[in-house]
């Protein structure tokens, strides 16, 4: 009887244990001071932290006064708070700042290498991108220098790429640092999905456009502005940034739902977030991608979803309702101000 309580009690405990540090956690804001919730609106880190960061591989940043640290998702602060800025952990890796300078930690806080230079970034796709006074270059694991610094700017590696700015224009280097895609784009933003966005002309006049890998113009530069793809569409503009109306396209460069919002996100887990109105005006509710409204624009605040949960506000910054919903546009956690 003893023994079979004992067991019980064990799995109970190891159960509790798993969930705890498997579950999706969600931050959330009590005056001043962030914590975490669970997917069902329960409290499972409360609100003692200035700053939270979303957790990513099982460890948090957070800010305790002026220094950063990482808690667990039991809210155990398993890396002290001391450090000046700190990077997520990515590949199991961060980079922190302390009064000595940059260095990567790994999730148990032990120091791998220091890194002598102006600014550093977190890991993505085996590389880790580094500033040195005004060029960009890419370090590994080792925190050897792969890739020198040389370029004006430079971002994290995506699908293999990474995009590069030399001279004014905008390409694509491998993870040799061979400029796979040559630097004839005014803009560019990261591989998705197999596919980049480019500019050519300026910012306010330029069309956009789609290139696959191999830097083939694979949807012609015909957009006032255009997005990333994420789950097979991407978000587009018609018209300039203040009177423009956003829609989606498909792979094909296809009008798949047709430029009639004032405001529109990515999709995400199936929904994407668009707006009525401009600006303090604009009431966001949400479509799936036949371009249904699933959630009515009832939203002053909006978030894409991510778990399962979107973060929004009803009402002004003041007096509103701020908190979490489901797809089906139920307030999981609200927060009455």
């Amino acid at each position: 009887m003893k023994k079979s309580f004992l067991i019980t009690l064990l799995g109970g405990l190891i159960l509790s244990i798993n969930t705890n540090y498997t579950q999706n956690l969600f931050s959330f804001k009590d005056g001043t001071k962030e914590g975490f919730i669970n997917e069902s609106g329960k409290v499972v880190i409360p609100a003692t932290f200035d700053d939270v960061d979303d957790f990513s591989d099982g460890l948090a940043k957070v800010k305790i006064n002026t220094k950063y640290g990482y808690i667990n998702k039991s809210g155990k602060l398993v890396i002290p708070a001391k450090y000046l800025r700190g990077t997520e952990f990515n590949e199991k890796n961060a980079a922190v700042k302390d009064e000595k300078g940059w260095h990567y930690i790994n999730i148990n806080g032990e120091t791998i290498f220091d890194e002598d230079c102006n600014y550093a970034y977190a890991f993505h796709d085996g590389l880790a991108r580094m500033q040195v006074n005004v060029d960009f270059g890419y370090i590994n694991h080792k925190g050897e220098i792969v890739i020198k610094p040389m370029f004006d700017r430079a971002y994290e590696f995506h699908e293999g790429l990474a995009r590069v700015q030399k001279n004014d224009k905008w390409g694509f280097i491998d993870k040799n640092g061979i400029m796979v895609i040559p630097p004839k784009f005014d803009m560019v933003w990261d591989f998705s999905e197999g596919l980049a966005n480019f500019r050519i002309g300026s910012s306010s006049h330029g069309k956009w456009g789609y290139i696959n890998k191999n830097g083939d113009v694979v949807i012609s530069a015909q957009f006032d502005k255009a997005f990333n793809f994420h789950e097979g569409f991407a978000l587009f503009r018609s018209g300039d940034f203040k009177g423009g109306k956003y829609g989606y396209i498909d792979k094909k460069g296809k009008v798949v739902i047709s430029a009639k919002y004032d405001g529109a996100m990515n999709f995400s887990e199936g929904l994407a977030n668009v707006s009525i109105g401009k600006g303090r005006n604009a009431t966001w509710g949400y479509i799936d991608k036949t371009g249904k409204i699933i959630i009515d624009s009832r939203f002053s605040k909006h978030g894409d979803f991510k778990n399962g949960l979107a973060s929004v506000r009803v009402g002004d910054f003041k007096t509103g309702t701020t908190g979490y919903i489901n797809k089906t546009g139920e307030f999981i956690w609200p927060k009455s101000k």
